[in-house]
C-alpha cells in the first residue's frame, strides 16, 4: 500500500527533477561538439574555469550581497515577528495574512512595482522633492536662503537597488519561521524576566533571542540560500556592476550558449547550498541531542 501511494511522487521527482539535473550534471563535464551538440568528455575544465579569479569575485560578491540581505532581513523581520506574536488575537490574522500577501503576487509583478517607486521620477523622489520643497519654505520664513533645486536621486540600476529588492522579496521568509518560534516561546518565562528587573533589552537579547535560535537559524537558511541564487532582482534592479553569480550563469545558457560552463557553475551554487544546509542540519542534531 505505502508503495503504491510513494511511487507517484518518487517517479514525478525522478522524471522532473532528478533526471533533468543528472543531464545538466553530465552536461559539466562536456564540451561544446557544436552549435546545440554537447560532448560529455569527462573534463574539469569547465569547473577549473568556474574557480578563475574573476567568477570568485563574483561568487564572493553574491554571497556579500545575500548576507547582507539576510542580516537585514533578520533585523526587520525579528520585530515584526514580535509584534505579530504579541497582538491581539483579532488582530493577528490580519497581521500574517499582510506577510503572505506577497505570495501571492508575481515577483516579476512586485519587481516592477518598486521600479515605479525607486525611478527617477518615482514615487519616492517625489515624497523626497516634496519634503525638500517644505523644507527650503520653512527656511525662507526664518530668513536664511532657499536651498537649491531638488536634484533627484539615482535609485535604480545600482547596488542599493539590488540590496533593497531582494529585502523586499525575501523579507516574509524570515519573518514567517521567527513568528513560528517566538510563538511557542514560554511567555512566562518573560514575565519572569521583566519581573525580576532585567528590563526589556536584557529580556530580548538574554531570554527571547537563545529560545527563539532554532528560528533564527531556520530564517537566516531560507532568506540566504534564495538570495544567494537571486536571479530577477539583481538583472532588473541593479547596473553593469550589480550583477550576481546566478546572472552569469543566465548568460552562459541563453547568450554564450556554453552549456558545459553554465552547468558547471550552476553545481558550484548547489554544492555551496548543500554545504550550508548541511551545516545547519548538522547544527540543529547537535542542538537536540544537547536537550
Amino acid at each position: 500500500m505505502f508503495a503504491t501511494i510513494a511511487s507517484v511522487p518518487i517517479g514525478w521527482l525522478l522524471l522532473f527533477f532528478i533526471i533533468p539535473m543528472g543531464i545538466v550534471w553530465l552536461y559539466s563535464f562536456g564540451t561544446n561538439a557544436g552549435l546545440t551538440e554537447i560532448k560529455i568528455s569527462g573534463t574539469f575544465a569547465n569547473y577549473a574555469r568556474a574557480i578563475e579569479p574573476l567568477y570568485l569575485t563574483i561568487f564572493a560578491k553574491s554571497v556579500g550581497v545575500a548576507a547582507l540581505t539576510t542580516l537585514i532581513c533578520l533585523f526587520v523581520g525579528f520585530p515584526v515577528a514580535l509584534a505579530i506574536v504579541f497582538a491581539t488575537d483579532k488582530w493577528k490574522p490580519w497581521l500574517l495574512l499582510g506577510i503572505m500577501l506577497p505570495f501571492w503576487t508575481n515577483l516579476l509583478v512586485r519587481t516592477y512595482a518598486l521600479m515605479a517607486v525607486l525611478r527617477t521620477e518615482g514615487y519616492a523622489n517625489q515624497s523626497i522633492g516634496w519634503l525638500h520643497d517644505k523644507f527650503g519654505s520653512l527656511m525662507t520664513l526664518v530668513g536664511m536662503g532657499p536651498p537649491q533645486a531638488y536634484e533627484p536621486m539615482h535609485l535604480l540600476y545600482n547596488n542599493f537597488a539590488v540590496v533593497l529588492g531582494l529585502v523586499y522579496v525575501h523579507l516574509p521568509f524570515m519573518v514567517l519561521p521567527l513568528y513560528a518560534a517566538l510563538d511557542r516561546l514560554d511567555k512566562s518565562l518573560i514575565e519572569a524576566s521583566l519581573d525580576l528587573g532585567a528590563g526589556h533589552t536584557r529580556t530580548l537579547l538574554n531570554i527571547v533571542a537563545p529560545l527563539a535560535l532554532p528560528g533564527i537559524i531556520s530564517g537566516l537558511i531560507i532568506t540566504f540560500v534564495p538570495a544567494l541564487g537571486a536571479y530577477l532582482t539583481p538583472d532588473l534592479l541593479g547596473g553593469p556592476d550589480s550583477q550576481m553569480i546566478a546572472n552569469v550563469i543566465e548568460r552562459q545558457f541563453k547568450r554564450a550558449n556554453d552549456w558545459p560552463f553554465g552547468a558547471a557553475l550552476s553545481f558550484l551554487l548547489m554544492y555551496a547550498t548543500f554545504i550550508i544546509i548541511a551545516l545547519q542540519a548538522l547544527k540543529t542534531k547537535r542542538t537536540e541531542g544537547r536537550v
